[in-house]
């Protein structure tokens, strides 16, 4: 992978939750098109957002403004960011800028998805307990155009 590629993976998990899955560095670089797949899960509906950074080996600051901007994008819809899966470099550097104080940081994002609150509207579409993941819409996208 190179250094300005940044894959995203989205995991519909009902219509107001979706599992973010990056991999790659995210930086100056990188930022702008992973600010721009977490907008469009807002602009779906989709105001609980769980990011799995477990693949994200390096981060500057132009990663954490992108994840201060998701966190204040969804609380103005009464929506959550919440963190799972850290690399320890990424848990130390969220602890430092205190995120991790302020954001729910969780081993595995499925554990981030249980700790998410659910309305009936939600759970009227959740799929039955045991099949979570069997009928979820996924949505890949490719590394991030490359920057000429």
């Amino acid at each position: 992978m190179s250094a300005e590629a940044l894959n995203v993976e989205v995991t519909v998990v009902d219509p107001e939750i979706a599992v973010v899955a990056v991999q790659g560095d995210l930086d100056a670089d990188t930022g702008t098109y992973l600010h721009h797949q977490l907008a469009n899960q807002l602009v779906h509906g989709r105001r609980h957002l769980v990011l799995d950074l477990r693949a994200v080996p390096f981060m500057d600051s132009s990663g954490l403004g992108i994840i201060i901007r998701a966190i204040n994008d969804t609380k103005r819809v009464d929506g959550s960011v919440r963190l799972a899966a850290l690399a320890p470099a990424l848990r130390r550097l969220l602890d430092l800028t205190g995120i991790s104080v302020t954001t729910p940081v969780h081993a595995d994002p499925e554990e981030a998805l249980a700790a998410i609150p659910r309305t009936a509207s939600a759970h009227a579409a959740a799929e039955p307990e045991g099949g979570a993941s069997a009928g979820a819409d996924r949505a890949a996208t490719g590394p991030v155009p490359g920057s000429a």
